[in-house]
């Protein structure tokens, strides 16, 4: 593909990278399960810091321009009334004065904060904040007039592909440009089916595009599928997050509880630390065991020599 360039894999999102090599970067995604209510939101981000995520995602549309115009006049039954669409689109939505507030929080925490515009006037509001990273949602990935927005602000982009079709997504990495995105598998249900999440295709997009991180946005119930994207070689994982699965809102059955979003950032620490370097070797602590078990002479001698000239290539590597 012509735009996929020869740019190594990694990633500038603030002060971090993320790709391969790199601790896999862990995002909470808040979206909208805040309800519009910013105690919700400040008390999401103490749940993802206390967790041990890198950072929280949040949702930025114009009603106005994200809502179909046959759409807004159709009411529905809400936690606050029964009210149009229109208005309840703007009820859930953050302005200035909240995103200030949750950058303030995110700074006092230590944990970074982004979000996915859904509309060109969303970017313009979102590059008022020093964020790391813009996201486009699975549904936006065939908006080019949104791609070519986020492309000029000159961050690094993160690009769901649920919902989409290889050419659809060859489309918008040429759109992009193939040098400052990360590519995440997803499948676009909530929840997603343990047999539609089809996660091999973190290789066939680490194939196509050798030079583009791979990452992962998760809508399944449970951990262990996003432990296995993980064990697959995402490098970027995402997971919606909820204060309470029984809360009001679309996403909130697809997201992870607070015990469970623990568990989540500790598993994927111990996955990386378990993954090592491929580079099959005899561990000093295997000589023990090897002396008792092994019968065959000078086994031990040759292995420990093995395990002496790898300490002394690493104290080498050191100085």
């Amino acid at each position: 593909m012509s735009n996929v360039t020869t740019t190594p894999r990694l990633r500038a999102f603030g002060s971090r990278e993320v790709g391969p090599g790199r601790p896999v970067y862990v995002t909470g995604e808040i979206g909208i399960n805040h309800n519009g209510e910013l105690d919700n939101a400040l008390a999401l981000i103490d749940i993802a810091a206390d967790a041990g995520c890198d950072a929280v995602k949040f949702q930025k549309r114009t009603p106005e321009i994200c809502t179909p115009r046959d759409q807004w006049d159709i009411e529905r039954d809400t936690p606050w009334g029964r009210m149009t669409y229109i208005d309840y689109r703007h009820r859930v939505e953050f302005g200035e004065d909240e995103y200030r507030a949750i950058d303030a929080h995110c700074r006092e925490r230590g944990i970074d904060w982004f979000a996915s515009p859904w509309d060109t006037e969303a970017v313009a509001f979102l590059e008022k904040f020093d964020v790391p990273a813009h996201k486009v949602a699975s549904a936006s990935l065939t908006d080019d007039e949104l791609l070519r927005a986020l492309r000029a602000t000159g961050r690094s982009v993160i690009l769901s592909t649920g919902m989409s079709t290889p050419r659809q997504i060859r489309h918008a990495v040429e759109v992009l440009g193939s040098d400052n995105i990360v590519l995440c598998h997803a499948t676009s249900t909530y929840p997603a089916k343990a047999e539609e999440l089809n996660l091999r295709v973190i290789h066939t997009l680490q194939a196509e595009f050798p030079n583009v991180p791979i990452g992962y946005s998760g809508h399944e119930t449970g951990l262990q599928t996003t432990l296995a994207a993980v064990a697959l070689g995402a490098t970027f994982v995402e997971r919606h997050i909820t204060l309470d699965r029984a809360m009001w809102g679309s996403d909130q059955a697809a997201s992870v509880e607070p015990q469970g979003l623990a568990r989540l950032v500790r598993d994927i620490r111990t996955i990386e630390h378990s993954l090592g370097d491929g580079v099959k070797k005899v561990y000093e602590s295997e000589l023990g065991p090897m002396k008792k078990l092994r019968r065959v002479p000078g086994v031990v001698a040759e292995a420990e020599e093995a395990v002496l000239a790898a300490d002394e290539a690493v104290a080498s590597a050191r100085v």
